[in-house]
């Protein structure tokens, strides 16, 4: 068995889990550069960046990028931090899939350029250990309106949060080493409302 398979998440169902990463990545029918401009049914997008790092998030860097031309009239942010749990906690360890990854939430910016109007659309994802009081992910939307970038912000989110290819192992506070922590179902119910929208 080699490291990867080790390191996988024994938790987590394999064919579901595939298939997850299949649904999302097969929206994506050609590689692009991921600052390229992407059209959609609703609005030219003037700037879309997608990044899976182990580096801490330049959140100032990552806000003042989402205003790249005088017709952004609002932009919208959205940080996650990792929690200590009460103490319980001294780091997450988040693996990916590189590449599939990358893919899959291109999927999800892609699908929020179709729903809103965006001028710009932004997702930064840590991977590896993740301290307490560090951001775990960046997600933010620009567009002409605040409506747009509020709703288009909270779906990426939603979506990335169920079926971006990551998996999150606890490290706690006395040296040991958790389980992989499986998905909530009220991540599920978040995602499955946009269905109905």
């Amino acid at each position: 068995m080699s490291d990867r398979e080790k390191r996988q998440p024994e938790t987590l169902d394999t064919a579901r889990m595939a298939s997850t990463m299949y649904d999302a990545a097969s929206r994506v029918t050609a590689k692009q550069d991921e600052k390229a401009p992407r059209s959609s049914s609703k609005a030219e997008i003037a700037e879309r960046s997608i990044r899976v790092q182990a580096e801490r998030i330049d959140l100032a860097q990552e806000s003042a990028a989402l205003v790249s031309a005088g017709s952004v009239g609002a932009t919208v942010s959205f940080t996650g931090y990792c929690r200590d749990e009460d103490g319980r906690l001294s780091a997450l360890e988040l693996e990916h899939y590189p590449g599939m990854a990358e893919r899959a939430i291109g999927a999800i910016l892609d699908e929020a350029a179709e729903r809103w109007p965006l001028l710009s659309i932004r997702a930064v994802h840590r991977y590896g250990l993740v301290k307490p009081g560090e951001e775990i992910v960046f997600v933010g939307c620009a567009s002409a309106h605040r409506q747009a970038a509020f709703e288009a912000a909270e779906f990426v989110m939603d979506f990335m949060k169920s079926k971006a290819p990551f998996w999150k192992r606890e490290h706690l506070a006395d040296g040991s080493v958790g389980g992989w922590v499986e998905s909530k179902a009220t991540d599920e119910a978040a995602g499955d409302r946009w269905h109905r929208l």
